[in-house]
C-alpha cells in the first residue's frame, strides 16, 4: 500500500464495472461490497457507501443489476444485489474498454512509442 490513498477521481468512471465484476462472483450486500473493494485494494482505495448506493440507483434500473431481500447471518434483513445477463454484457464491453484505455494511457504517460 503506498503512503497516501489513490484520488477517487481515478477510480471515479469506473464504479460501475467494479461493482459488475465484484457481483460476477457472488451476490452481496451494500457494506460486504464495500469491504471486498478496500480487501482487494489493499486499503488503497475505500467505496463511500454514498457512492455505492448512488451507483446501485442507477444502474437497477438500467436492467444491469436487480436487488432482493435477503435474511442476515443474525435474522437482519439485507438487500442484496445480484448482476443480470445484461449486466454480465456490460461488465464483458467495460472491461475491453478498460483494457484499451490503459494500455493507451500507458503508451501516453510513458511516452512509448513516441512518432517524431
Amino acid at each position: 500500500m503506498g503512503d497516501t490513498p489513490i484520488s477517487s477521481d481515478l477510480i471515479r468512471g469506473h464504479i460501475d464495472t467494479i461493482i459488475l465484476g465484484l457481483l460476477s462472483g457472488e451476490d452481496r450486500y451494500g457494506y460486504d461490497l464495500c469491504k471486498q473493494v478496500a480487501l482487494l485494494s489493499d486499503g488503497e482505495y475505500e467505496l463511500k457507501e454514498p457512492t455505492l448506493y448512488s451507483a446501485f440507483r442507477r444502474m437497477e434500473p438500467q436492467g444491469l443489476i436487480r436487488s432482493y431481500w435477503g435474511e442476515g447471518s443474525q435474522g437482519a434483513r439485507r438487500k442484496y444485489y445480484s448482476i443480470t445477463d445484461d449486466g454480465k454484457a456490460a461488465y464483458r464491453r467495460n472491461l475491453e474498454d478498460w483494457k484499451r484505455a490503459r494500455t493507451l494511457i500507458d503508451r501516453l504517460v510513458s511516452g512509448e512509442g513516441e512518432k517524431e
